[in-house]
């Protein structure tokens, strides 16, 4: 056997363009699958993410700009939506409608002791917690106490806890602490986003009536819902739903840019079909990518076997069997492919890191909040040798059939062949 690899060692050195040829074509197949595959994975991970932290049977509605003309008024309006959207919303749909809230965002400063920073504070439902996923930490979220009382009360996510309370964030439950100068109560810290971002929260009628006491505007409208199961029946119930706020605001009744509905049921249907599609055409694509270097391993080992049918004719001519020039052939295909194919598969995996490195977790700010479109860009260890042994077990398979000839011609002919 050592002579064997010896005499492979003594061939490839003597035949370097070949022999690196034939490396490039399994090293770059099974490159590219890998990286396609987890450029794939890094985008799935991401959507699959996002649509985990919602609620999937949940609806959240913004005013929007009206785009038709409808009685006398013109388009182009701004809707703000108001409580008698509030009002119908949990009144209007009790047959599929069961938790109602709304959310008013403002901005304030947050005071304790010397420790200060601004913060944007979202009152809210004790509904908002099941829609938006929240994990608390220590101490608890909005309840309906707060909502029924307008009690001044605060949850701070982990990284505002800290900035507030640099020795030890946990302790601020059931401190006071001055928002705008008025005193609140942390009752709560939850586990923020990854890039450390996230709203502080309190209830919604404590800052509505501080903040936003003047005005109609009453931020926007979640709620849960139920009996919806199909694409059909959400879109059925949102184009009734949205004619009754319509109405409300003197809108068209179809006016679909008058009142934005965020169905989260209906957009996770959508990011299942969109990332199925992603992930079968990575997988077509990746798969071409491997076929190709399957295909160049294919020619260049036929080209190979006949360029040394003369050799092999010498071989046969100075006593040697068919078995041992069928048993050359393949050990130097095995080997040439499954080194090269290592060396892909490491490449492969190393682009793969970086990418989790650069672009993982890479926050990108949308304005209205931030979303991670990229993370944990990797493919299992299990794909990276499956892929690997495929190209392995082809370029032994392409010297197979062309060493099988070699090893049944006559040495005669053979030593024509040159």
């Amino acid at each position: 056997m050592r002579d064997i690899i010896t005499e492979i060692w003594s061939t490839a050195r003597r035949n370097k363009l070949r022999t690196t040829l034939t490396g490039f074509a399994v090293a770059w197949g099974i490159f590219m699958l890998i990286v396609l595959l987890g450029a794939g994975n890094g985008l799935i991970n991401a959507n699959m993410k996002m649509m985990g932290d919602f609620l999937t049977n949940s609806i959240e509605v913004y005013g929007g700009q009206t785009s038709k003309a409808y009685n006398g008024l013109n388009e182009g309006r701004d809707i703000s939506l108001n409580k008698r959207d509030l009002s119908d919303t949990e009144t209007g749909f009790t047959e599929h409608i069961d938790e109602v809230g709304a959310c008013y965002y403002t901005s304030a400063t947050v005071t304790n002791g010397e420790e200060y920073m601004s913060m944007q504070i979202a009152g809210v439902y004790p509904v908002h917690t099941q829609i938006v996923k929240q994990t608390m930490i220590e101490g608890r979220f909005i309840n309906d106490i707060d909502i029924k009382e307008k009690r001044k009360v605060l949850v701070l996510t982990h990284k505002q806890a800290k900035e507030l309370e640099p020795k030890d964030y946990k302790r601020l439950v059931g401190k006071y602490v001055k928002v705008s100068n008025i005193a609140f109560k942390v009752v709560g810290i939850y586990k923020g986003r990854d890039d450390g971002g996230g709203n502080a929260f309190s209830s919604y009628s404590t800052i509505k009536s501080i903040f936003a006491a003047n005005t109609p505007y009453i931020g926007n409208i979640e709620f849960t819902f139920h009996g919806l199961p199909t694409e059909k029946a959400n879109e059925a119930f949102e184009k009734t739903y949205r004619r009754k706020l319509n109405a409300n605001h003197q809108a068209h009744p179809e006016d679909e840019r008058s009142i934005w509905i965020w169905n989260n049921y209906t957009e996770s249907m959508t990011m299942e079909s969109a990332m199925s599609i992603i992930r079968t055409f990575l997988w077509v694509v990746g798969l071409f990518t491997l076929l190709s270097g399957i295909v160049g391993v294919s020619n260049i080992m036929l080209i190979t076997v006949k360029e040394r049918t003369h050799e092999f004719g010498i071989r046969k001519a100075i006593g040697a069997k068919p078995w041992s020039i069928l048993k050359l052939i393949i050990i130097e295909s095995v080997i040439i492919t499954t080194f090269f194919g290592y060396l892909g598969m490491l490449f492969g995996i190393a682009a793969n890191e970086y990418m989790d490195a650069t672009l993982g977790h890479q926050v990108t700010d949308l304005g209205v909040e931030k979303i991670t479109f990229f993370i944990n860009p990797t493919v299992g260890l299990d794909v990276c040798f499956e892929a690997t042994m495929v190209m392995v077990v082809a370029g032994t398979i392409a010297g197979l059939i062309p060493a099988f000839k070699a090893s049944r011609i006559r040495p005669i002919e053979a030593l024509r062949a040159d």
